[in-house]
């Protein structure tokens, strides 16, 4: 049996373009609605969280539906975005902690000089825990990323007073544990006090826990 070979057809040429408009693939035009459909719902998401957070630290038994007036959006959102009051209580304890790891992070407290970074993470930190602290007060030791980021951040906090102690900023007799407790205990009474702005009330933190509040006599 002989092959029979197809008959070569005559390539069209392509029709041109010139002066037409370029026509996007469907999938890109598809592409910014879908990104501003994502933006919008993580703006409301914020938006809840920053709601509940206000509302629950003054009222930690306040309901979804004070929470949805305070957010100034209908109740049914915040259900369709949080199953359940538990959930949404999660879910500020997961932002908080989130923010707390980028509030060390974004001082550099491994690369800036020890007592730039001790002001710099001390007033990040003041700043979280006074926008967050409810949710912060909610952040299980028990939830694994919760245990890691404060692993994380104890292990810097370790990094930055052994650096600040061979820089002179620390006395070379300090205790590390020591200093470390006295420090996390200043944070704590900061941010109960809550009268200031954070970056001033780091640099009256900072100077007490390197200064004291003593004139220099001791018992010895």
């Amino acid at each position: 049996m002989s092959e029979t070979h197809p008959t070569p057809q005559p390539v069209q040429p392509e029709a041109s373009t010139q002066g037409e408009p370029e026509r996007s693939e469907p999938c890109e035009q598809a592409a910014s609605p879908t990104r501003a459909l994502r933006s919008d719902a993580e703006r409301t998401v914020r938006t809840i969280l920053e709601a509940a957070e206000r509302v629950l630290s003054k009222n930690p038994a306040a309901t979804m539906e004070q929470i949805a007036e305070e957010a100034g959006v209908a109740r049914t959102t915040v259900h369709r975005r949080f199953s359940s009051r538990e959930a949404l209580v999660d879910a500020m304890a997961a932002w908080a902690t989130r923010q707390f790891a980028a509030a060390v992070e974004a001082a550099n407290p491994e690369n800036t000089p020890p007592l730039v970074a001790l002001y710099q993470v001390t007033a990040n930190v003041l700043r979280v825990k006074s926008d967050w602290g409810f949710a912060m007060s909610r952040a299980l030791s028990a939830d694994p990323e919760v245990a890691r980021v404060h692993a994380d951040v104890e292990k810097r906090c370790t990094l930055l007073f052994e650096r600040a102690r061979s820089a002179g900023v620390l006395r070379a007799d300090v205790d590390d544990v020591w200093a470390k407790r006295a420090y996390y205990a200043l944070i704590h009474e900061t941010v109960q006090s809550r009268d200031g702005d954070p970056d001033a009330l780091a640099v009256r933190l900072v100077d007490t826990l390197l200064r004291g509040l003593g004139a220099g006599q001791s018992l010895t």
